[in-house]
């Protein structure tokens, strides 16, 4: 599969969970070209703001593999990754980090702070940015603008 056809398993995602009323946040992680685990936000199910998409799938891919070391494992995910998520990532030894579309007001991979700047820390992520980015990005527009509607 390319890392379109990944991407838009991580949207899939997403839309699972904007249809949960979560915020629409989906991730995949890719060990030898097939998806391993797949995720969405699932904090207002669980009331527990640890609950990203990123950490969710961080733990199935564990489970799957029987080791929290991912290191010859790819994520994608749908928006860019929090201070949580990347450290989730850095310390699970993901590879590469395939993000949709940015978040300028809590990226951690380049729009607030650069988590994955090489050297940084112990283990360095590989980084692209903008896989079906506008897609990624309508699906967040879309649903912050259907909640303000509702206000």
């Amino acid at each position: 599969m390319s890392k379109e056809e990944f991407m838009q398993e991580a949207i899939k995602e997403a839309l699972k969970g904007r249809d949960l009323d979560e915020v629409p946040v989906g991730a995949v992680i890719v060990k030898d070209d097939k998806i391993i685990a797949r995720a969405h936000n699932e904090k207002e199910k669980h009331k527990d703001a640890t609950k990203h998409a990123e950490m969710v799938c961080l733990s199935k891919a564990a489970k799957e593999l029987g080791s929290w070391w991912l290191e010859d494992c790819d994520m994608y995910v749908t928006l860019e990754p929090c201070a949580m998520c990347v450290g989730g990532m850095i310390n699970s030894r993901i590879r590469k980090l395939y993000v949709g579309t940015m978040d300028p007001k809590s990226g951690c991979a380049g729009s607030v702070v650069n988590l994955l700047a090489p050297g940084l820390f112990n283990h360095n992520i590989e980084f692209e940015n903008g896989v079906l980015e506008k897609e990624c990005g309508q699906i967040l527009s879309d649903f912050f603008k259907g909640k303000r509607q509702k206000k």
